[in-house]
């Protein structure tokens, strides 16, 4: 076979190492050969080189609601385990203040303090898959939806309405975002395959945490 005008591997030396010696050449002389990096990527499958690929599976929702309120996110909370409960304040007219269970752990209550607060628990392995809502300036209506086929509803039927869903099939509601003060003001939805692997997740069963 004829010769080409890219780098060759480099001898082994030791009984090994041939690969990993093409690899230092093509980077020694890329700025020299613009043919270095092409030898590279067709020689080494992009897994090797980058690390495994990964699709992403995420998408969101919202946000639903006014423009008013402090910015929150659970971005964090989520490494703490699936969302597994949720306590909402509701008053006689909007959505008062919120907090989520990730796993054991509870984020920061977010919201006022004025109305009656409501606690909902997931089973073992159920997901919230779907949340429809409505909203005028603040949010007056929520209702979960879980892959199990339950649904819970808090607030007041009134206002625009909304539904948000995950864009992906098999993904769940992961954490969530948006802007509260003395009252919920606006939320959005970010869903994501369910975290099976997961080190700062602990079994939770219902009272835990506070």
């Amino acid at each position: 076979m004829g010769s080409g005008s890219g780098p060759r591997p480099a001898a082994a030396k030791g009984g090994g190492g041939s690969g990993w010696s093409f690899v230092k050449e093509c980077f020694a002389s890329s700025s020299s050969s613009p043919f270095a990096w092409g030898s590279l990527a067709m020689s080494f499958p992009l897994w090797i080189l980058f690390g495994p690929v990964q699709l992403s599976r995420s998408s969101f929702s919202g946000e639903y609601g006014g423009g008013g309120g402090k910015r929150f996110s659970h971005s964090l909370n989520q490494l703490d385990g699936p969302i597994t409960a949720f306590r909402i304040r509701v008053n006689w007219l909007f959505i008062v203040g919120l907090q989520v269970r990730y796993g054991s752990k509870w984020s920061d209550y977010v919201g006022g303090s004025l109305g009656d607060l409501e606690e909902i628990v997931l089973h073992p392995g159920e997901s919230i898959v779907q949340v429809s809502g409505k909203y005028k300036i603040y949010l007056r209506r929520l209702v979960f939806t879980t892959d199990k086929g339950r649904s819970f509803s808090f607030g007041k039927d009134t206002g625009t309405s909304f539904n948000a869903a995950p864009l992906h099939p098999r993904t769940v509601l992961r954490y969530l975002s948006g802007r509260a003060g003395g009252l919920v003001d606006a939320l959005g939805f970010h869903w994501d395959t369910y975290p099976v692997h997961c080190l700062r997740c602990s079994l939770a069963g219902p009272g835990l945490g506070s």
